[in-house]
């Protein structure tokens, strides 16, 4: 973290609180989770358009599952998907509103209560930002993933503009962050130190809700092809990003 007087424990501590309260005032998937409205909006329509058919009955799990929104859509698509999240007033919302086939549990990023090598697929969105430190989730990740299992993690990304001029903002305020940003190449790091290969940075340029009608001129093909082209560009532009990764076959 860039800030020196940083407390890991009550970072966390802190957003476990906030999670907590999101749920529990507000009714709408993204609230509940902590989102704008456009910005899951913009999470879901880039998840849908890179996810991969996996055979009918693949063992997935969602973590950090928020009202279930990617759990019950996994489950559309014919995978048996577990929801987990830490947040019971999450758990209490996601529950009211997804089929009762469909399991969602109470557990820990850092802990998954399951055996080793169980799912052939982990999603893992909008958690990192809430964590001191990504290294540990990454790790807890890997171990329930079966060899050539599939990986999906986001983080905010480090190195956006906006990322940038907001702890400029709170700087000159006398502020601590209440976010963690990410840098990618210390993530790709984590995931490889913890067994995954094939690793693959998706950038996802979000625009604030304000100007939320400029975000479809940031997922045309003209940018995407300008952020794979210049890499720097897609850092500066997107304020998340997103690795997908390949469990070792070992």
């Amino acid at each position: 973290m860039d800030d020196p007087n940083f407390d890991p424990r009550s970072f966390e501590r802190r957003w476990r609180e906030r999670f907590a309260e999101f749920a529990s005032l507000r009714e709408d998937d993204a609230g509940i989770a902590g989102w704008s409205v456009s910005g899951l909006e913009t999470r879901m329509r880039f998840f849908r358009s890179r996810w991969r058919a996996m055979p009918a009955g693949s063992a997935c799990l969602d973590v950090g599952c928020g009202a279930a929104t990617y759990t019950r859509w996994l489950a559309e698509q014919g995978q048996d998907v577990i929801g987990l999240d830490y947040s019971h007033p999450a758990l209490i919302k996601a529950r009211a509103r997804t089929p009762a086939h469909i399991p969602l549990c109470v557990g820990d990023a850092t802990e998954l209560p399951f055996p080793d090598r169980t799912f052939d697929a982990v999603l893992c969105f909008g958690v990192l930002q809430a964590m001191a430190t990504s290294a540990p989730v990454v790790r807890e990740l890997g171990r329930v993933l079966k060899p050539g299992g599939t990986l999906w993690i986001d983080a905010l990304n480090h190195a956006a503009v906006t990322a940038r001029a907001e702890r400029l903002r709170l700087k000159m305020k006398g502020k601590g962050v209440h976010l963690r940003y990410e840098f990618p190449q210390r993530l790709r790091q984590d995931l490889a130190d913890a067994g995954f290969g094939a690793i693959v940075r998706h950038w996802l340029p979000i625009v604030p809700s304000r100007v939320r009608g400029l975000q479809p001129i940031f997922e045309s093909a003209p940018i995407r092809a300008a952020f794979h082209a210049w890499p720097w560009v897609g850092s500066a532009l997107s304020h998340a990003f997103v690795f997908e990764a390949l469990r070792d076959m070992r």
